[in-house]
């Protein structure tokens, strides 16, 4: 049974970093592109970043860059993000997702697995 557990969220202030990890677990990922998606209270869930299979190739959501960083650890079946200046703006579930292929991809559909979100609440 394949499973994806997100970890690291919490309550932090503006202008904090937070580090969420997304463990899969059930087969081996290392051949597929994972990625962020978020979903703010009231609002649509929203791509945030994506990362090929290899880890060389990623993707971002305008309003994050810069300050989020996609990465991935194929020996871990692990992928992170690395959240810097953190905004109430950013404020949402966070969910770690699995792609169909090995490529970036910045849109739901084109995700086959999902986990079942972690909390980030930015307070100002």
């Amino acid at each position: 049974q394949v499973q994806l557990v997100e970890s690291g969220g919490g309550l932090v202030q503006a202008g904090d970093s937070l580090r969420l990890s997304c463990a899969a677990s059930g087969r081996t990922f290392s051949s597929y592109g994972m990625g962020w998606f978020r979903r703010a209270p009231g609002k649509e869930r929203e791509f945030v970043a994506a990362i090929s299979w290899s880890g060389v190739s990623t993707y971002y959501e305008d309003s994050v860059k810069g300050r989020f960083t996609i990465s991935r650890d194929n020996a871990k079946n692990t992928v992170y993000l690395q959240m810097h200046s953190l905004k109430p703006e950013d404020t949402a579930v966070y969910y770690c997702a699995v792609a169909r292929t090995g490529g970036i991809v910045g849109v739901a559909p084109a995700y086959a697995y999902w986990g079942q979100g972690t909390q980030v609440t930015v307070s100002s």
